[in-house]
Protein backbone atom coordinates (compact mmCIF):
# COMPACT_ATOMS: atom_id res chain seq x y z
CA UNK A 1 0.00 0.00 0.00
CA UNK A 2 1.43 3.40 -1.01
CA UNK A 3 1.75 6.11 1.59
CA UNK A 4 -0.58 9.03 0.98
CA UNK A 5 1.03 12.41 1.60
CA UNK A 6 -1.59 14.78 3.08
CA UNK A 7 0.51 17.79 2.02
CA UNK A 8 0.79 16.78 -1.64
CA UNK A 9 -1.84 19.24 -2.91
CA UNK A 10 -0.33 22.31 -1.24
CA UNK A 11 2.13 24.64 -3.01
CA UNK A 12 3.74 26.12 0.13
CA UNK A 13 5.24 23.66 2.59
CA UNK A 14 6.45 24.65 6.06
CA UNK A 15 9.48 23.01 7.64
CA UNK A 16 10.76 23.28 11.20
CA UNK A 17 14.07 21.60 11.93
CA UNK A 18 14.05 19.91 8.52
CA UNK A 19 10.64 18.28 9.10
CA UNK A 20 7.61 19.27 7.02
CA UNK A 21 4.89 20.21 9.46
CA UNK A 22 2.28 21.91 7.29
CA UNK A 23 1.12 22.79 3.82
CA UNK A 24 -0.66 25.94 2.70
CA UNK A 25 -2.13 27.41 -0.47
CA UNK A 26 -1.44 31.09 0.33
CA UNK A 27 1.35 32.98 2.08
CA UNK A 28 1.05 36.67 2.99
CA UNK A 29 3.61 38.94 4.60
CA UNK A 30 6.73 37.97 2.66
CA UNK A 31 8.00 41.53 2.73
CA UNK A 32 10.27 43.96 4.50
CA UNK A 33 10.08 47.70 4.82
CA UNK A 34 12.98 50.03 5.48
CA UNK A 35 11.68 52.86 7.64
CA UNK A 36 13.39 56.19 7.25
CA UNK A 37 13.13 59.79 8.32
CA UNK A 38 13.87 62.96 6.45
CA UNK A 39 16.38 65.44 7.84
CA UNK A 40 16.78 68.90 6.37
CA UNK A 41 20.18 70.50 6.43
CA UNK A 42 20.36 74.23 6.91
CA UNK A 43 21.25 76.01 3.68
CA UNK A 44 20.63 72.93 1.49
CA UNK A 45 17.37 73.42 -0.39
CA UNK A 46 17.89 70.86 -3.19
CA UNK A 47 17.11 67.72 -1.19
CA UNK A 48 16.48 66.17 2.21
CA UNK A 49 18.72 63.58 3.79
CA UNK A 50 16.95 60.24 4.13
CA UNK A 51 18.21 58.34 7.18
CA UNK A 52 17.33 54.70 7.87
CA UNK A 53 15.68 54.24 11.24
CA UNK A 54 14.66 50.56 11.30
CA UNK A 55 13.64 47.58 9.22
CA UNK A 56 10.13 46.22 9.79
CA UNK A 57 8.79 42.77 8.95
CA UNK A 58 5.02 42.24 9.03
CA UNK A 59 3.54 39.07 10.45
CA UNK A 60 3.78 36.06 8.18
CA UNK A 61 0.32 34.64 7.46
CA UNK A 62 -0.15 31.14 6.05
CA UNK A 63 -3.69 30.49 4.81
CA UNK A 64 -5.82 27.71 3.40
CA UNK A 65 -3.73 24.90 4.74
CA UNK A 66 -3.22 21.96 7.00
CA UNK A 67 -1.07 21.89 10.14
CA UNK A 68 0.36 18.54 11.14
CA UNK A 69 1.23 17.48 14.69
CA UNK A 70 4.63 19.25 14.91
CA UNK A 71 3.17 22.64 14.03
CA UNK A 72 0.02 22.08 16.07
CA UNK A 73 2.08 21.14 19.16
CA UNK A 74 4.25 24.26 18.78
CA UNK A 75 1.13 26.43 18.53
CA UNK A 76 -0.28 24.76 21.67
CA UNK A 77 2.98 25.24 23.59
CA UNK A 78 3.11 28.96 22.74
CA UNK A 79 -0.52 29.46 23.77
CA UNK A 80 0.33 27.79 27.10
CA UNK A 81 3.17 30.28 27.72
CA UNK A 82 6.10 28.13 26.53
CA UNK A 83 7.34 30.50 23.81
CA UNK A 84 10.14 28.97 21.80
CA UNK A 85 11.39 30.91 18.78
CA UNK A 86 12.38 28.80 15.79
CA UNK A 87 13.49 29.34 12.24
CA UNK A 88 10.90 28.17 9.79
CA UNK A 89 11.48 27.29 6.16
CA UNK A 90 8.80 28.11 3.59
CA UNK A 91 9.14 26.12 0.39
CA UNK A 92 7.29 26.99 -2.82
CA UNK A 93 6.81 23.89 -4.97
CA UNK A 94 5.89 23.72 -8.63
CA UNK A 95 3.17 21.43 -10.05
CA UNK A 96 5.66 18.52 -10.13
CA UNK A 97 6.40 18.88 -6.38
CA UNK A 98 9.89 20.28 -7.04
CA UNK A 99 11.19 22.91 -4.62
CA UNK A 100 11.50 26.21 -6.55
CA UNK A 101 11.78 29.06 -4.04
CA UNK A 102 12.70 29.00 -0.36
CA UNK A 103 12.35 31.64 2.35
CA UNK A 104 13.44 31.49 5.97
CA UNK A 105 11.68 33.35 8.77
CA UNK A 106 14.13 33.73 11.65
CA UNK A 107 13.23 33.58 15.35
CA UNK A 108 9.56 32.97 14.56
CA UNK A 109 6.75 31.85 16.81
CA UNK A 110 3.03 31.39 16.11
CA UNK A 111 0.77 34.19 17.35
CA UNK A 112 -2.57 33.17 15.84
CA UNK A 113 -4.26 30.01 14.63
CA UNK A 114 -7.73 29.74 13.17
CA UNK A 115 -9.87 27.26 11.33
CA UNK A 116 -12.72 27.92 8.94
CA UNK A 117 -16.26 27.74 10.27
CA UNK A 118 -17.50 24.21 10.81
CA UNK A 119 -20.88 23.52 9.23
CA UNK A 120 -22.16 19.95 8.94
CA UNK A 121 -24.74 20.98 6.33
CA UNK A 122 -22.08 22.41 3.96
CA UNK A 123 -19.72 20.38 1.83
CA UNK A 124 -16.73 22.69 2.12
CA UNK A 125 -13.29 21.56 3.25
CA UNK A 126 -11.99 22.75 6.61
CA UNK A 127 -8.91 24.94 6.23
CA UNK A 128 -6.46 26.31 8.75
CA UNK A 129 -4.62 29.62 8.99
CA UNK A 130 -1.50 30.32 11.06
CA UNK A 131 0.17 33.68 11.72
CA UNK A 132 3.79 34.06 12.82
CA UNK A 133 5.73 36.93 14.37
CA UNK A 134 9.41 36.86 13.38
CA UNK A 135 12.67 38.83 13.29
CA UNK A 136 13.38 38.73 9.59
CA UNK A 137 13.23 36.99 6.24
CA UNK A 138 16.00 35.47 4.17
CA UNK A 139 15.93 33.92 0.72
CA UNK A 140 17.24 30.40 0.56
CA UNK A 141 18.70 28.26 -2.19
Amino acid sequence: MTRQDPLHGFRFLIEIGGIRVGGFMRVKGLSREVKHESVREGGVNDYEHKLVTQIVYPSLVLERGLAQDGLWNWISDVSNGDIERKSIRIVLQDKDATDRWIWYADHAYPVKWSVSDLDASASQVTVESVEFAHHGLRRGT
